[in-house]
């Protein structure tokens, strides 16, 4: 079978688990997940996580692959979800990649290689120092002095970009652009059929991303939270997960809860602007757009229609 992938992607709280797991259940597939925070054991809650019973229902894999305190790398993402994708596709299966995090599910299509050596964590851990010490300005500023090109694309915000740029650079010579052009396929890996769901209007996603938080804590995110903040777990890229760093702020007694919830719920609404803006720049994302009226069999036949146009069915 050729290398196929059917990819489902959007904004977070945009509805992507539940229409995952009916296209898996009617095209009789599984679902590899693209989620940068759904590899570690123990988030669940936070992280969205689909339920026990639709993993049940629907075999995942990349989930609960990791602790939350073990370093993982884009590289062994791709290396372990296109290990995924092979065996299933080897099984006369189309794979359901499924997740927001642009970056892995760009890498996996790609078969990106990536610079560096994986395992030495001076570098960033270096500019991590600069940037609690110096501010984020700082390490921005060694970066425009050497890649003044990824500097102009990089807000001085988005620490973690910035410093992988900073990375490529001291560890291959090469700025960003120059490494990614001259490792770059001749075509991607795969060929990606890639379905996009967003909110007709902003408003609506930011209601469903609140709602989603309030049911998060009831179904007891705070616990969850808690636990793995007081195991010491929390370290590297899993304290960076939003759900857990703003509680994390209460348990250390640097707000209330109702205050950390307003940040949690705002941050959440930021970081799905920021996905909206990465998978803006693919033209090959059909996107699927609905209003607050609209209810879930319109968007799985929108997206089963789509499906049999590019012969999937």
């Amino acid at each position: 079978m050729e290398n196929r992938l059917i990819c489902i992607t959007g904004p977070t709280a945009s509805g992507k688990t539940e229409l995952s797991i009916a296209l898996a259940q009617r095209l009789h597939t599984e679902i590899i997940s693209s989620d940068s925070m759904q590899i570690y054991c123990g988030m669940d809650i936070g992280t969205a996580k689909p339920t026990n019973a639709e993993q049940a229902a629907v075999p995942h894999h990349m989930i609960d692959i990791v602790q939350p305190d073990e370093p993982f790398s884009v590289a062994r993402y791709v290396e372990l979800a296109d290990d995924c994708a092979q065996a299933l596709l080897a099984q006369g299966k189309i794979p359901i990649v499924v997740g927001g995090t642009g970056l892995y599910l760009d890498a996996l299509i790609e078969g990106s290689a990536f610079p560096g050596d994986e395992t030495d964590h001076s570098v960033r851990e270096k500019y991590q120092e600069m940037a609690r010490t110096q501010g984020n300005e700082a390490v921005h500023a060694r970066l425009a002095a050497v890649d003044p090109v990824a500097a102009e694309r990089l807000h001085p915000n988005n620490l973690k970009r910035v410093i992988r740029a900073l990375e490529v650079f001291e560890q291959t010579g090469m700025t960003l652009d120059a490494f990614n052009q001259q490792n770059k396929r001749p075509e991607p890996k795969y060929q990606a059929v890639k379905i996009g769901l967003r909110p007709s209007d902003r408003e609506v996603l930011y209601d469903r991303i609140n709602r989603r938080v309030d049911q998060m804590l009831e179904e007891g995110l705070l616990a969850e939270a808690e636990r793995l903040f007081r195991s010491g777990l929390l370290v590297g890229t899993a304290a960076q997960a939003i759900g857990y760093k703003e509680l994390a702020d209460y348990f250390s007694g640097n707000g209330t809860l109702e205050q950390c919830v307003e940040v949690l719920k705002r941050r959440t609404r930021n970081y799905a602007k920021r996905q909206m803006t990465w998978l803006a720049r693919d033209p090959e994302i059909h996107w699927i757009t609905y209003d607050a009226a609209a209810d879930f069999e319109q968007v799985f036949q929108r997206s089963t229609d789509y499906l049999a146009s590019q012969g999937i069915q």
